[in-house]
């Protein structure tokens, strides 16, 4: 069970941000996962959980969805802590480059729906 807190206002501020600012990529998939249009499961984006703000979540399938741009190229370490400390609080997390969410649309739903359905497939490299 996630123990839920009161924010840190700089929590707060800058996922608020980063809502304000979203990649091409955010805003593609935040198209098709608004509203409950993933099977009826509600998401938050840029959502604080902890000391992160996750890209998206959807709390009650409690999965994590993170798009991740050329910059995460140097960060694999700290991505990884991220992922261990999410899973170690039963979240499934998937990760996909920005240009799968870009290019391959369909591809990249198809895996968040069967995740959703917990059929979990494992997290793709990429589909290119």
């Amino acid at each position: 069970m996630i123990k839920y807190t009161r924010l840190k206002p700089q929590a707060k501020h800058r996922s608020r941000r980063l809502r304000l600012e979203p990649s091409d990529a955010e805003q593609i998939l935040w198209q098709c996962l608004r509203n409950r249009q993933a099977g009826n499961f509600k998401f938050r984006r840029q959502h604080p959980l902890g000391r992160y703000v996750l890209d998206f979540v959807c709390l009650e399938a409690k999965l994590v969805i993170e798009l991740d741009g050329g910059q995460h190229l140097d960060r694999a370490e700290y991505d990884q802590k991220r992922t261990r400390w999410l899973e170690q609080r039963g979240f499934h997390v998937l990760r996909f480059w920005n240009h799968d969410v870009i290019n391959n649309r369909d591809d990249v739903l198809d895996v968040i729906w069967r995740a959703l359905r917990l059929d979990i497939p494992p997290p793709p490299q990429s589909f290119t």
